[in-house]
């Protein structure tokens, strides 16, 4: 399908569902039942090229966690774009994109396009590694170890513990090597004979404070300078991570002025011929895809229209509890609005979407909806109950 999929831009600067998105939607469920969620290739292609445009000196590896959708990978693969992978299953789903080619063009690839950036691997994942030979991340002396034996032919890249202020979800708790050890770890990793890379860092998911960056940066050129005057080998790769920023509403910054600041310290701070690679996610499929669902349930509770749909917190709207994303749910009916509560479908009070969504009068039946939910949602949803995920619709592919 080729119409519909037009937004408006109104004052606040966030994308505004338009007349004939809505009818697109509202058709899409009539034919396909709900819930469904609708995932817009020519949105994701959009953003992949608003990211080259801002930073084209980026190789861009989308996190395939964000939303592993083999069409999605597939759309993301025909646009030029390498991959983030943090499991052998989502490994296996950018495989399928190459499998066919000849074997030595596949390796090359997959040195070239897929960067493992889970600094945690089995040691079953790791011997599966060393057969394909990506690029690895580590942050510590025991998962050297594990390298060393089960995948000593990976390219490694050490991973930062950098600030995650102001970020949404905050990731240094879990991962990252302290910097004041980075420069002893590296030299650890040469002496076992292992080859380091470069370096990665993540300043948290959904970053809205772009001084993250600016200190990460900092602290990486620093770590290079010293690796380089101790050890005397060089490190070209610098994996800035994640966390650029999505417009869910009008107080968050657009990519925009986050560019201009890396591109000015990237130059500033490492020679010409240092790789920079990025891990976009969140930003390259959360607009892209909306959820429409049905009102099975209507009950008056605590004064307010209650009303219950057959998507939830266990299934698409699972990025409110995981994510830390509001996604509000809107109707496609018009008329005066009054504030609702919305629950899911489970049977489990905390299957609870919000206690304040603005709604008109709704019946059993009626459709309601929710955009920018392409990341971080449907990625983590179940069966709860036995309630299936929402069926997946494909548009501009």
């Amino acid at each position: 399908m080729k119409k519909g999929c037009e937004t408006e831009k109104h004052d606040d600067g966030v994308p505004h569902i338009s007349k004939a998105r809505k009818q697109l939607l509202q058709k899409l469920a009539q034919k396909e039942g709900t819930p469904v969620f609708v995932i817009d290739h020519e949105k994701i292609r959009k953003n992949y090229r608003e990211f080259k445009a801002h930073m084209p000196f980026v190789q861009v590896y989308y996190a395939v966690k964000a939303n592993s959708n083999p069409e999605i990978v597939r759309t993301l693969y025909e646009m030029g774009c390498s991959f983030d992978v943090a499991s052998m299953p989502e490994f296996m789903i950018v495989y399928e994109n190459i499998k066919n080619m000849p074997a030595k063009q596949r390796q090359d690839w997959i040195w070239d396009n897929i960067i493992y950036a889970n600094t945690i691997k089995p040691i079953e994942t790791l011997e599966a590694l060393d057969r394909y030979k990506p690029l690895v991340t580590f942050d510590n002396s025991e998962e050297l170890k594990k390298i060393k034996q089960h995948a000593p032919h990976a390219g490694l890249v050490l991973r930062l513990r950098v600030p995650n202020t102001g970020s949404m979800v905050e990731l240094s708790s879990k991962f990252g090597v302290d910097p004041g050890e980075a420069v002893d770890l590296i030299a650890s990793a040469f002496a076992m004979d292992l080859v380091v890379e470069g370096l990665s860092f993540h300043v948290g998911s959904q970053c809205t404070n772009f001084e993250n960056y600016i200190q990460a940066l900092q602290l990486s050129a620093n770590i290079i300078k010293e690796i380089e005057e101790r050890t005397g080998r060089k490190i070209r790769i610098l994996d800035i991570g994640g966390g650029f920023p999505v417009k869910y509403h009008p107080g968050i910054k657009t990519l925009t002025p986050l560019a201009k600041k890396l591109t000015v310290e990237i130059k500033r701070l490492f020679p010409e011929d240092m790789q920079i690679l990025a891990e976009p996610g969140r930003f390259l499929v959360a607009n892209t895809c909306s959820l429409v669902s049905k009102v099975i349930g209507k009950a008056y509770r605590d004064g307010k229209p209650s009303y219950y749909i057959n998507d939830g917190v266990y299934h698409t709207y699972s990025g409110q509890i995981f994510d830390h994303v509001n996604y509000p749910v809107l109707a496609f009916k018009e008329g005066a609005t009054q504030i609702s509560a919305v629950f899911g479908p489970t049977c489990d009070a905390f299957d609870t979407i919000t206690l304040s969504a603005e709604l008109p009068e709704l019946e059993i039946n009626d459709l309601v909806y929710s955009e920018n939910m392409g990341a971080y949602t449907i990625a983590s949803s179940t069966f709860f109950n036995g309630f299936p995920p929402a069926k997946v619709v494909h548009i501009n592919q």
